[in-house]
């Protein structure tokens, strides 16, 4: 499942990170439509100079140059459209963590172990590899303290960082709801590294209750893929321990109004 919308209007509005290169291929395909009124033509327009500055003038030259649609965004882009329409546009584009790039590590790490080892995956990595979210990631969460069989081998974990641009980091599972292990899922096996990924329900109810503005947008983009009423019944069942904690339970409030525009669920 893709999450990323081709539609430019869909791409742009509301989401905190956006990819350059889903960013062309939105440009182009609103391109092809025959009517354009103007403030799409003002997007596109704006969207060309935020690839500029992101890419660079040459590179950007390049794409347009190979684009089936050059004549009518060179065009556009030259077309007297007043000032900036967009101005966050260019603040928001960040290359995407490919789930190639994360499977790729797996890969690696399962060759420098000697025996099956086990890691259940959390937080924004496991949704980027269930496609539910499409943005920039530093690190894979792994549930719990990350297994002795790679915090021994810690020169290999640090190359690995610098290379995959990628850093294991653990969370504990008290900020999981109750219950989680149950639904964990395997992502596969890569060579002696087990792979399994937490619910994405249960990452949702997680991030619920946290007061990172990262979480709060992730919890954005999550919503409406999962549902509400997925959603409220999970937290219902199984969110009980983490309601028990004032602190996490007033964030809870917080990020539901924000989501929703109601009161938390009973």
């Amino acid at each position: 499942m893709s999450v990323v919308p081709r539609d430019l209007w869909s791409l742009t509005f509301g989401q905190p990170q956006i990819d350059p290169a889903d960013l062309a291929l939105a440009i182009e395909a609103e391109a092809a439509c025959e009517a354009l009124d103007f403030r799409t033509r003002l997007l596109i327009r704006d969207g060309l100079n935020a690839l500029e500055r992101r890419w660079g003038g040459e590179r950007c030259r390049e794409w347009l140059s190979h684009s089936p649609r050059s004549a009518r965004l060179q065009a556009i882009w030259q077309e007297d459209l007043g000032p900036a329409g967009f101005q966050t546009l260019g603040q928001r584009l960040m290359e995407k963590t490919q789930t190639e790039t994360i499977r790729q590590l797996f890969r690696e790490l399962g060759t420098l172990v000697s025996r099956p080892t086990r890691i259940d995956i959390g937080g924004s990595g496991a949704l980027i590899l269930l496609g539910y979210l499409s943005r920039s990631t530093d690190d894979v969460d792994v549930v719990g303290e990350v297994p002795y069989e790679l915090r021994a081998q810690h020169g290999a974990m640090e190359q690995l960082a610098s290379r995959y641009g990628l850093r294991f980091a653990h969370f504990q599972s008290y900020y999981l709801p109750t219950g989680w292990n149950d639904r964990v899922k395997s992502l596969g096996r890569f060579g002696n590294l087990v792979v399994c990924q937490v619910d994405p329900l249960d990452i949702f109810v997680g991030k619920l209750f946290s007061d990172r503005e990262k979480d709060l947008d992730d919890l954005r983009l999550l919503a409406p893929q999962l549902g509400k009423a997925e959603i409220t019944d999970r937290l219902r069942k199984v969110g009980q321990s983490l309601m028990s904690e004032e602190k996490l339970a007033g964030y809870a409030r917080k990020n539901w109004y924000i989501l929703f525009g109601e009161e938390l669920p009973a």
